[in-house]
């Protein structure tokens, strides 16, 4: 899995830009990671849709929001 993202980010970030200094190549990962790998890349395990997707999905067909660190049993 390591593999697999390290690969995908030599692939469309890494070798395709060049930075003046490391600041700007740290600011360019974490933008890539955070802006698309992580909310807007689609998955294979939630249905062929990205992260937000799911999310907004999920959301819009249970009735009560859960909350980080609680279960929808605690709010039964």
């Amino acid at each position: 899995m390591a593999e697999s993202f390290f690969s995908t980010i030599k692939r469309e970030l890494i070798y395709q830009q060049t930075w003046t200094s490391r600041h700007d190549a740290e600011l360019a990962i974490f933008s890539w990671i955070e802006g698309w790998y992580n909310t807007e890349r689609i998955q294979d395990d939630l249905g062929m849709l990205s992260p937000d997707e799911f999310e907004t999905t999920y959301y819009a067909s249970h009735d009560t929001p859960v909350m980080a660190g609680t279960t929808e049993s605690s709010f039964q």
